[in-house]
C-alpha cells in the first residue's frame, strides 16, 4: 500500500531509542494510537533517517551509544530544513537542570523515564497540533455535509446521520480530502490501518453503508465512483 498516503493519513514519529524492550513498547502503543513509526537505534542513524526524509516529531533518547541525544538535537537545529522539527527529549536524567539544558539545546519537550504512556501520548498529539501536522479536531465540511468531531455527530442539512464506527471513520477521511479520488487499498491503509487484514471488497460494502446514510431522497449522491481508480468525496455535476 502507498507509504505516501500513510505520510499523508499517518503522522510519522522517528523513535531514536537504544533499549530494544522500550522501542518494542514505543512501536507498539504509537501506530495503535494511529502513527506511522520509524526507528533508530543511535545518533548517527537519527541524522540519516532525518536527512532521507523528515518525520513529523522526534522521541529522542538522551543516553545514546556514540553520539548523546542532546548533540543529535544540535545537529538537528543547525539544519534549515530541520530547524523547527518537533522533537521530544526521553530521558532517565531526572534532575530540573538536565530538563533546562535539554530544552536549551532544542527540545520542544522533555518527559522523564518511567513515564505514564498516556501522558506521553498527549504530550506528542499537543506538539503534532501546534507544529500543524495534526488537524485540530473540530468541524468538517462538504457541501451541506458537516462533521462535528468533538460531539461526534454528523448532519446533511436539516438531517442527522446515523453512522456505524466505520462508516464515520471513513467519512472523516473522505472530508478532511475532498475531491481527491482514493483507491480501495489506499482507503484500507487510512481507515483499517496496515496491520488489519481485510479484502479490499470490504470497501465496497461499507461505502454502500456510507451512502445509504448520507444520501437522502432527492439529494445529490456525494461518493463519486471512479471506475477502475477508487472513490472520492465528491459530486457529479
Amino acid at each position: 500500500m502507498p507509504d505516501a498516503l500513510g505520510s499523508l493519513a499517518k503522522p510519522t514519529i522517528l523513535v531514536v531509542e537504544d533499549e530494544a524492550p522500550l522501542l518494542t513498547l514505543l512501536r507498539y502503543n504509537l501506530e495503535k494510537q494511529g502513527f506511522r513509526v520509524e526507528e533508530a537505534t543511535d545518533g548517527q542513524e537519527a541524522l540519516m533517517r532525518v536527512a532521507e526524509g523528515r518525520p513529523d516529531l522526534i522521541l529522542l533518547d538522551w543516553m545514546l551509544p556514540a553520539l548523546s541525544g542532546l548533540e543529535v538535537c544540535r545537529q538537528i537545529r543547525r539544519r534549515p530544513n530541520t530547524r523547527d522539527l518537533p522533537i521530544i527529549m526521553v530521558t532517565a536524567r531526572t534532575e530540573d537542570q538536565d530538563a533546562v539544558r535539554a530544552l536549551d539545546t532544542g527540545a520542544d519537550d522533555y518527559i522523564s523515564k518511567p513515564f505514564v504512556m498516556d501522558a506521553l501520548m498527549a504530550r506528542i498529539r499537543a506538539l503534532l497540533r501546534r507544529s500543524g501536522s495534526v488537524p485540530v479536531k473540530g468541524r468538517l465540511a462538504y457541501r451541506d455535509l458537516v462533521m462535528d468531531q468533538d460531539a461526534h455527530r454528523v448532519t446533511r442539512g436539516p438531517r442527522s446521520l446515523h453512522l456505524g464506527p466505520t462508516e464515520y471513520r471513513l467519512l472523516e477521511f473522505f472530508l478532511q480530502h475532498p475531491g481527491r479520488v482514493f483507491t480501495r487499498e489506499q482507503l484500507l491503509d487510512a481507515v483499517w490501518g496496515r496491520d488489519i487484514h481485510v479484502e479490499p471488497r470490504t470497501v465496497d460494502v461499507h461505502i454502500r453503508r456510507l451512502r445509504k446514510a448520507v444520501n437522502g431522497e432527492e439529494e445529490a449522491d456525494i461518493i463519486r465512483t471512479v471506475r477502475s481508480a477508487g472513490y472520492a468525496l465528491d459530486v457529479e455535476e
